[in-house]
């Protein structure tokens, strides 16, 4: 080959050469971007991930652990109120019973009271009445029936019934004077009010009252 053809070629080559080199250092550089991009992050970084994903499970186990302490609470409740009911079903079962037995024992005092007179039948009459009002008082009390007769006590109206207001010398007003009816509590609960008489203020210490009040 000439001289003249070697150097026709070496611009060329050249170029070819530059191309080369301009492809490798591209393909470097990609590299060297893919690199960076692949960096594993930085331990402050990851610091900050754990601390973030601490937080977030700290925080969802509260909210289960009070869901939890609610459950509880309302379980707890429950109970207590079907304890609660249990408990005054079993109380209370007797109620319609009992007020039942009380009309048969109204009977047998109102038969007593009219029992009057001294001969043998009415004489054997009262003391087998009295002997029965004793067995259902008896009875009774087994069962926490107890009776309800406030003469001489202050009205109450949670457990008395007032049937009549009246002027009762030596009497404090509003204090129960007479008892038609007694009455009954089932523990503790009114089975049936004591129908009574209500003591009131003479009519006379009222008029005084109001005119002295109007001569002040």
């Amino acid at each position: 080959m000439s001289t003249d053809q070697e150097q026709a070629e070496t611009p060329l080559e050249t170029k070819e050469n530059e191309e080369i080199l301009a492809e490798v250092l591209s393909d470097e550089g990609l590299a060297e971007e893919e690199l960076l991009l692949n960096e594993p992050p930085s331990q402050e970084t990851l610091i900050a991930e754990l601390q973030q994903e601490l937080a977030e499970a700290e925080q969802k186990a509260q909210e289960n652990w009070d869901k939890a302490v609610r459950t509880m609470a309302e379980m707890e409740n429950l109970r207590k109120r079907t304890q609660k009911d249990l408990e005054d079903t079993h109380k209370y079962a007797l109620n319609s019973f009992a007020k039942e037995l009380l009309s048969v024992l109204d009977s047998l005092e109102l038969g007593l009271q009219a029992a009057i007179g001294e001969s043998k039948e009415v004489k054997k009459f009262r003391e087998g009445s009295e002997l029965t009002i004793k067995q259902f008082e008896t009875v009774f009390a087994k069962f926490n029936v107890m009776t309800v007769n406030p003469v001489g006590e202050s009205f109450n109206a949670e457990q008395h019934q007032a049937v009549l207001m009246q002027e009762v010398e030596g009497a404090t007003p509003n204090t129960v004077v007479n008892v038609f009816q007694k009455g009954y509590t089932l523990n503790g609960r009114l089975l049936r009010p004591a129908m009574v008489v209500v003591a009131k203020a003479p009519e006379k210490s009222a008029n005084k009252t109001l005119e002295d009040n109007e001569q002040a």
